[in-house]
């Protein structure tokens, strides 16, 4: 398993970005050693699998990449109308490892997106570039973020699902990231 490391040095944008980096490694390590199928497996109520898991952080973290780079309007997904039925499931559907996806595919894309934001960070002026949020229910209409709080977003997503995927490792066949 490949892994790149972020930006090196004493300030806060290397710090982001080593901790971001742990987290990731953390979920990367929580696939060592699966098959396809293993990471494709539903292993607790939930409909999260390790395949998808992977393939929905890598997303979300190049959205946000990209919002960081061009606003809000980079992260428009076809609909405004966040209410439209069957939007839950299409939204379950982006936690699923598709039939024709490896394991081996969705690590090396995820590790181009961490590459790319990595990169796009270290590039900024400064962490405090920002723009309006989208429109969307759940975020405060009118709000912005800086590249600091994206990057503490996508910081925070990844973590919560490592945290996640060793569940779901745990309960496929006993590993664990840590212990």
């Amino acid at each position: 398993m490949t892994t790149h490391s972020p930006a090196t040095g004493p300030g806060e944008r290397a710090d982001l970005l080593s901790t971001l980096a742990k987290h990731r490694n953390f979920l990367r390590f929580t696939c060592r050693d699966l098959t396809d199928e293993q990471a494709a497996q539903h292993t607790t109520v939930s409909s999260l699998c390790l395949g998808g898991l992977i393939r929905h952080v890598a997303e979300v973290e190049s959205s946000w990449v990209d919002f960081i780079l061009q606003g809000p309007e980079a992260m428009a997904h076809g609909s405004d109308d966040w209410t439209v039925e069957g939007a839950a499931e299409d939204w379950q559907a982006r936690f699923q490892m598709l039939p024709d996806e490896t394991l081996a595919g969705l690590l090396d894309g995820y590790e181009h997106v961490a590459r790319r934001t990595d990169e796009v960070v270290a590039a900024l002026p400064d962490l405090d570039v920002s723009h309006l949020l989208p429109e969307t229910p759940w975020f405060e209409k009118g709000a912005s973020w800086s590249a600091r709080r994206v990057l503490l977003h996508i910081l925070a997503e990844t973590a919560q699902h490592a945290g996640h995927a060793d569940i779901i490792r745990e309960a496929l066949d006993g590993s664990k990231t840590m212990g």
